[in-house]
């Protein structure tokens, strides 16, 4: 009869921790309604970032033969750095070395300028080419998404644009035990770091600066306070149920050999 109680006792915890209330966790754009976030789709211009890589193709008007063709082509020693799959890397000091216009600063500027830059080198002070066109992507758009989703790791996006919602579903969705209201993203920018939140559950994410993704940004969804309470209480579920096992030996031990 004894031994009978102190079972119970034992077993009593292992049913409180089963009886626990469950909250309501948000959902996605839980706050929008049917005219919420109408307005301008607003996609922020990329800006070069170090270790960037950059696929250029120049093309021109010039009527010479194989014109274009020399500022598309690596140059002896730098196999690789002008061919698309390569690109040009970008240094820790924000340049690149194109291997017929030499080293240009690349870091902070957008495309655009980039590439106003390069049609400048080859038309001044000296016309190289005749009305070049520059075309310039980014071979390197990727962001790093940890902690409470379907899949944790680095997402590699073959375009140029990604918003966090797009993101959250190629990583398998913010499980249960993630916060949906309180993403947390490191970004890098002009040389400095910096850490913002955004809501995926409130009317307002379509404003957030975090809402378009930018290369190398990194999301982290930290775990609810239900998924820390559920991680101690099977930590201390474990313990009891090995000292339950450890009393249930032992009793049957005293069963066998003392009698």
């Amino acid at each position: 009869m004894k031994f009978t109680r102190i079972l119970l006792l034992l077993a009593l915890p292992l049913y409180l921790f089963s009886c626990k209330s469950q909250q309501k966790l948000p959902y996605y754009l839980e706050n929008v309604t049917d005219s919420a976030g109408r307005g301008d789709v607003k996609i922020p211009e990329l800006r070069i970032q170090k270790n960037d890589q950059l696929a250029i193709q120049i093309f021109s008007l010039s009527t010479e033969p194989k014109a274009d063709e020399i500022y598309n082509q690596p140059s002896e020693g730098v196999a690789g750095q002008g061919s698309e799959g390569a690109g040009y890397l970008v240094d820790l000091n924000g340049n690149i070395v194109h291997h017929r216009l030499g080293v240009i600063h690349v870091e902070g500027l957008t495309k655009q300028e980039l590439a106003a830059e390069i049609k400048k080198r080859l038309t001044e002070p000296v016309e190289l080419l005749k009305d070049p066109t520059v075309v310039i992507r980014l071979l390197n758009f990727t962001i790093t998404v940890l902690g409470q989703v379907g899949r944790e790791g680095v997402v590699k996006v073959p375009g140029e644009r990604l918003n966090i919602l797009e993101a959250i579903g190629l990583v398998g969705g913010v499980s249960d035990y993630g916060k949906k209201n309180n993403l947390r993203i490191v970004r890098e920018q002009d040389g400095k770091r910096e850490v913002g939140f955004i809501d995926l559950s409130s009317k307002d994410i379509f404003e957030s600066p975090y809402y378009q993704l930018k290369q190398n940004d990194i999301l982290i969804v930290e775990p609810t306070k239900q998924k820390l309470k559920d991680a101690d209480q099977a930590r201390i579920a474990s313990k009891i149920s090995f000292a339950f096992t450890l009393v249930t030996v032992a009793a049957t031990m005293a069963n066998i050999f003392i009698k």
